[in-house]
């Protein structure tokens, strides 16, 4: 037997630059920090906590989640981080070789949890998926992916195509998996519809709006059937007891700590979007917690570092459609938005680009920024609130 298997030869393990650095901007987690009521459970551990194993299947983070989405607790799967629920819906729904299909680019995470499972990966151009979504149905692909709203570019695709991309698959066809990790700040979700649409899931974190990166806590919405797969296909014990409490207790938002924030970032993204865009750098319309915008030089890689030597972290990308080489940027509170735009700023001077004003949003007040409406349209059950 060969080891490692043939196709492994092609990954590689995850490694973005993780050295210290001053404002780290790379990551897209919660830059307000972590809910207080998570925080609290977390600093109340006991030695029980750690010495015992947590619930088989996460019970108390489900009933939570099921609550938050008025679904039976038996539609909800959970993992630990949403990363996790993706990994044992690809196993559970596809064979071996059998293809996976997914708009690109997208989470970078996809590709290589395709190759993990021994399955193909079938990559659409967004542009094209968009046109028609029947271009992620070709080749009969066993599961579809699509991140909503998608990482790295922040757009939401319409619901209106989400419905007719259910319609074309029918209820016999591919397990659909929209990613709603970044669903928070975009203000929709279809968690709440998905019970009732077959082979339909819809996967969201904690990690992100709740500020629980560090704890690896995700799940999944789908139909009991659905569900129950991708739990069988993860196995027990994979989400820890203060994980799957703090979670929970977070879900629940009772003070509204969660929607004050998300409503900060949405303010601050679009008032960054205005200055990236005075600054000539062509940034995406987003609805998640960050942008995408052209690479000063137009060389992200070396752009990254530049900024990393003023003391800020951003994430570098190659072949964005409507970019090309970009830089994406977390969007958190407005102090450490300044930071950057300084270090981009000097960055900018040293190009020979110059730079432009720090604060356009003083000039243009508070009206409504790109990316800030909810595109919802169609045949689906109502969606909740994000």
């Amino acid at each position: 037997m060969t080891f490692p298997r043939e196709d492994y030869r092609a990954l590689a393990t995850y490694a973005p630059d993780r050295s210290p650095v001053d404002v780290d901007l790379s990551d897209n987690t919660n830059l307000w920090g972590t809910h207080p009521e998570a925080l609290e459970r977390i600093r109340s551990a006991t030695a029980t906590d750690l010495a015992r194993y947590p619930e088989l299947y996460a019970d108390t983070l489900r009933v939570a989640v099921a609550r938050r989405f008025d679904v039976d607790p038996a539609c909800v799967t959970t993992g630990a981080g949403s990363d996790d629920v993706l990994d044992s819906a690809f196993r559970a729904a596809a064979g071996t070789g059998e293809a996976v299909s997914f708009p690109g680019p997208t989470f970078s995470m996809v590709r290589p949890l395709v190759l993990m499972n021994g399955l193909e990966p079938r990559e659409v151009p967004w542009s094209e998926a968009l046109d028609d979504p029947a271009r992620l149905l070709e080749g009969d692909p066993s599961l579809v992916y699509v991140c909503r709203p998608d990482n790295p570019s922040g757009a939401l695709a319409p619901r209106a195509w989400v419905e007719r991309l259910l319609e074309l698959r029918g209820a016999r066809g591919p397990l659909v998996v929209l990613d709603e990790a970044y669903a928070d700040f975009a203000g929709e979700t279809l968690a709440s519809a998905a019970p009732a649409v077959p082979r339909l899931l819809v996967v969201r974190t904690t990690s992100k709006a709740y500020g629980l990166a560090g704890l690896r806590c995700g799940y999944g919405v789908a139909s009991t059937e659905v569900a129950l797969e991708v739990e069988k296909s993860r196995g027990p014990y994979k989400v820890s007891r203060l994980a799957a409490e703090a979670g929970a207790l977070a879900l629940r938002d009772r003070d509204g700590w969660m929607a004050r924030t998300v409503a900060a970032c949405a303010a601050n993204r679009g008032r960054l979007w205005e200055a990236l865009d005075s600054r000539g750098l062509a940034p995406l319309e987003s609805r998640a917690n960050f942008i995408l915008f052209g690479a000063p030089t137009g060389a992200a890689a070396r752009d990254a570092l530049a900024l990393r030597e003023h003391g800020v972290a951003v994430r570098p990308f190659t072949g964005v459609p409507g970019v090309g080489e970009g830089l994406r940027v977390t969007v958190g509170p407005w102090p450490l938005m300044e930071r950057f735009l300084e270090a981009l700023d000097r960055l900018l001077r040293a190009s020979g680009r110059g730079a432009g004003p720090s604060d356009p949003a003083a000039r243009h007040g508070d009206a409504e920024r790109p990316g800030a409406g909810v595109q919802s349209s169609g045949a689906l059950p109502p969606e909740s609130p994000a």
